[in-house]
């Protein structure tokens, strides 16, 4: 294929010239052979390894019928084979399509039937579920399972890796191909499949890099599942520069554990929900380890007050970052530098560098400065759209710009504030009620650990606030009695709750995110309680 400038576009130098990370593995194999890629569980992988396992992995692949384009689906938990599998799809132009572990074979099936995989790379813990997937779907080809398997029909990972890849051509991708197909977290309706490419990937590594200040003496602790944009975009910019990518096990999140392994390992960088930061910073406080820490992240979901003054007390020589975004734009669009993380306290920064935003009432036009509206982007890290949903993407693009969903306003200075998702905005008797900014207000309560407010039905009002909480430990009950003196004094009377309800703990996604659809189907009813 030649452009309009007769240059062959399938041979050197457009090939070597091409920018992702199956080069840049290449890179650091010729370039550091024997430096750390990966490490999990003890076991490090080497840049040469790395290049080599993805080579012959990829060269099995293509034989067993895997072309470009194909899909592939990743079931499996945080593991070194979880990126080689990714590397070796990429190197023939194939798809992955990470999955939540925890979602149910059904929901499994329609994420196998809507991408059209046709192959599962699983592990042995997770082999029964995909057998129940592929026996209900009737779509899928081959499993693939990392690990031991007692089902001789499944294709055996190390084997295919010991394979020879010798015969493996070289392929060319453009960074316009397609890397990953991420499904959003689906907390209302089906999910989308949003088209992550290679140039997306590379501008997230990008951005990163400029946050962060990644370098190659980096030790980066994922712990974010990979199955999550959270994941892989975090390591993104590690294969850039070269750095060691130290994958945590996913399971029961411990933070004295995952302190005790960042101690030992040297961590340097890590990213967290605040839910984990919470945790983190009272398991050090409490027994405080030696640690090289030199830049804390966090976003995914919002930040109280508390949350935030506790990491800075905690980690006073390490940069306190929030980074913004979502999996259709790879997924980051704004970064809360440190050096403006107390001055700033409560913002998400301002959009990088690579982005172009604006902030948009219903009618599309840009509101005034201070006032409340969507935000929406252009940019080289937002997806190409939709996977087969054309409807979904022109409704996304709507405009020519890409809808967030995210309701923010904007300070003097530029930097964003959260004010609320726009599904989630509560309308009562005509005021707009924005959830974070209540629970933000909640947040801060000392008998209160997690908040989440929704909309209830109310006759008169439309709707009400409702707040569903977590208490603290040691705090055995909270009425709106003992609530209304503090929210008094810390928000207007329209935007109080008018019920509170005490749950053990929220409903959260994969990526920390609180799932309110499940909170409005338990709590939202008018007939749930006694709002007046």
């Amino acid at each position: 294929m030649t452009n309009a400038l007769g240059i062959d576009l399938n041979s050197e130098p457009t090939r070597s010239r091409r920018n992702h990370w199956n080069n840049q593995v290449r890179r650091h194999a010729q370039m550091t052979p024997d430096k750390p890629a990966l490490k999990f569980m003890g076991k490090v992988t080497t840049w040469s390894e790395l290049d080599a396992r993805t080579h012959r992995l990829a060269a099995a692949l293509r034989r067993r019928g895997v072309g470009f384009g194909d899909r592939i689906l990743v079931l499996m938990l945080n593991r070194s084979e979880y990126v080689e599998l990714v590397f070796a799809a990429n190197l023939i132009g194939a798809v992955p399509v990470p999955v939540n572990i925890r979602m149910a074979p059904p929901e499994i099936g329609f994420i196998v039937q809507d991408s059209g995989a046709e192959v599962i790379v699983t592990e042995s813990l997770l082999a029964p579920l995909a057998d129940a997937v592929a026996g209900a779907t009737g779509a899928i080809r081959d499993v693939i399972v990392v690990g031991d398997t007692a089902n001789e029909a499944h294709l055996k990972y190390e084997e295919l890796v010991a394979e020879d890849g010798s015969d493996l051509p070289e392929i060319d991708i453009p960074e316009e191909t397609v890397a990953l197909i991420m499904y959003t977290s689906g907390t209302t309706g089906k999910p989308k499949g949003a088209m992550l490419t290679h140039q997306n990937m590379q501008s997230q590594a990008l951005t990163t890099i400029q946050a962060l200040d990644n370098s190659p003496d980096d030790v980066g602790s994922c712990v974010a599942p990979l199955f999550h944009i959270a994941g892989l975009g975090a390591m993104a910019p590690l294969f850039v520069v070269g750095a060691l990518s130290l994958i945590h096990p996913l399971g029961a999140f411990d933070p004295n554990d995952l302190l005790d392994m960042i101690e030992e390992e040297g961590t340097t960088s890590i990213f967290l929900v605040p839910a984990q930061w919470q945790a983190v910073c009272a398991a050090q406080q409490a027994r405080p380890r030696d640690l090289k820490l030199r830049v804390i992240s966090w976003g995914a979901a919002p930040a109280s007050d508390s949350v935030l003054n506790a990491m800075n007390e905690t980690f006073p020589d390490a940069l306190n970052v929030a980074v913004f975004g979502q999996t259709e734009m790879s997924p980051i669009t704004c970064v809360l530098e440190g050096k403006d993380a107390l001055r700033k306290i409560g913002s998400i920064g301002k959009v990088v560098p690579a982005v172009t935003a604006r902030i948009v009432d219903p009618l599309g036009e840009d509101v005034p400065q201070g006032e409340v509206g969507e935000i929406v982007y252009r940019g080289p890290n937002l997806m190409v759209g939709y996977w087969q949903n054309p409807e979904g993407t022109a409704e996304a693009f709507r405009g020519g710009w890409f809808h967030s969903g995210d309701l923010v306003r904007q300070d003097s200075e530029g930097f964003l504030y959260v004010v609320d998702r726009a599904k989630d905005m509560i309308i009562s008797g005509g005021e707009n009620i924005y959830c974070a900014e209540v629970e933000n207000v909640l947040f801060s309560h000392p008998k209160i650990q997690e908040a989440a407010i929704i909309g209830r039905a109310h006759d008169k009002w439309g709707e009400v606030p409702v707040a569903v909480v977590v208490l603290a430990e040691g705090v055995d009950g909270l009425t709106m009695d003992e609530l209304e003196p503090y929210l008094n004094e810390n928000l207007a009377r329209f935007k109080h709750p008018k019920d509170i309800v005490v749950v053990d703990e929220l409903p959260r996604n994969a990526g920390g995110k609180v799932v309110k659809p499940r909170l409005r189907e338990e709590f939202g009813s008018k007939d749930a309680g006694l709002a007046e």
